[in-house]
């Protein structure tokens, strides 16, 4: 058992918003009173605060996040350009976040991450932890094919080499000292479910029960789960160019064998027609060969998109006291975007307190 150690830190829990109007305002609500019981108890600060970040929302959440941050003082505000995507816009709000706070807290907006562990989690960071994952305890409000899919996802990227945590998402706590690991990285292709455990500093778990979607849609309909899936294989597991080259030398002893049939077939007067062999064959190796140019693709289109060096995302507006703290101040990796704000909202009245 560790030893509480560690001094009281100032949390930032930050909220990645994609068209999430109709429960943004709830999800706030609910993370103020466990963030002011978590003051109470003297487990963090009182300059923490709740962090959230617009992905270039299509709907309301912005006015609406501006307007919570006209009428609360411990709530940020980042509105991106854009739509960049989630993993984005979660190193977005991580890498302005960590400029004011201690510990870090990442959680969707749809509160199906059931935020009544933060507590428990800020425990584990007391006890000399440096990042904690929270991990479903079970699938039981999935689908039948969700949580198949998910569990057979799992089995595929460990035996291809990806070190995941099972049965967690983006719900994690990170100190200061682990984020900035995290944004050492320079990928621009991001899967921080993997990327977060290659830091290796002392980690814990703390489990829950999902809940359901309360208001809205789901963001990560099934086209986006796969193409998420795949990114996350071929960005940490160079296995399936490996597999090719194995399957490769496989279909190759195989037509060598047939090679020999029909030379022995031939010599001893014995011809067979082939036609229907024949089309068979290549078919498959047409078939092989597109599988294997379409894998090779994938790699060489993220070297394509890392060499470019393009920032992740660019900030549109932010928080007066957000924007205070980038002055001076020069990115360090193009993994960061170079924050140049069109506007600033200010929030005095915070800074002076935090």
């Amino acid at each position: 058992m560790l030893t509480q150690v560690k001094k009281t830190p100032k949390l930032a829990l930050i909220l990645p918003a994609y068209n999430e109007e109709e429960m943004l305002q709830h999800t706030v609500s609910k993370l103020q009173g466990i963030k002011d019981d978590l003051i109470q108890q003297n487990k963090i600060a009182t300059g923490s605060f709740i962090l959230i970040v617009d992905d270039g929302s299509k709907d309301q959440t912005y006015p609406i996040m501006q307007s919570l941050e006209r009428e609360h003082t411990d709530v940020l505000t980042i509105k991106l350009s854009r739509n960049f995507g989630h993993q984005p816009a979660l190193i977005a709000g991580l890498s302005e976040a960590i400029k004011l706070a201690d510990i870090t807290i990442t959680l969707d907006a749809d509160l199906q991450d059931s935020p009544e562990i933060i507590g428990q989690m800020v425990d584990k960071y007391l006890e000399g932890n440096e990042i904690v994952y929270a991990v479903r305890s079970s699938r039981e409000t999935d689908t039948w094919f969700k949580k198949n899919s998910a569990l057979a996802f799992y089995k595929v990227a460990g035996w291809l080499g990806v070190e995941l945590v099972p049965n967690h998402a983006d719900f994690r706590l990170m100190s200061k000292t682990a984020v900035q690991a995290l944004l050492a990285m320079p990928e621009k292709n991001l899967f921080l479910r993997a990327m977060v455990p290659l830091i290796g500093y002392p980690s814990a778990k703390v489990y829950y029960q999902r809940a359901k979607r309360e208001a809205g849609t789901s963001k990560y309909p099934l086209k986006k789960m796969v193409n998420f899936a795949i990114d996350g294989i071929t960005s940490f597991s160079v296995k399936p160019i490996k597999l090719l080259f194995n399957l490769g030398l496989v279909v190759s002893s195989i037509a060598g064998i047939e090679i020999i049939y029909t030379i022995v077939e031939k010599l001893i007067g014995n011809p067979t027609a082939g036609w229907s062999s024949l089309m068979i064959s290549i078919w498959l190796l047409g078939g092989l060969n597109l599988i294997a140019i379409g894998v090779v693709g994938t790699y060489i289109g993220k070297v394509f998109t890392e060499v470019k060096g393009r920032p992740l995302f660019y900030i549109e507006q932010e928080t007066g006291v957000l924007a205070t703290a980038n002055v001076g101040r020069e990115t360090k990796q193009n993994t960061k975007a170079r924050l140049t704000p069109l506007n600033q909202t200010t929030n005095r009245q915070w800074f002076d307190r935090a």
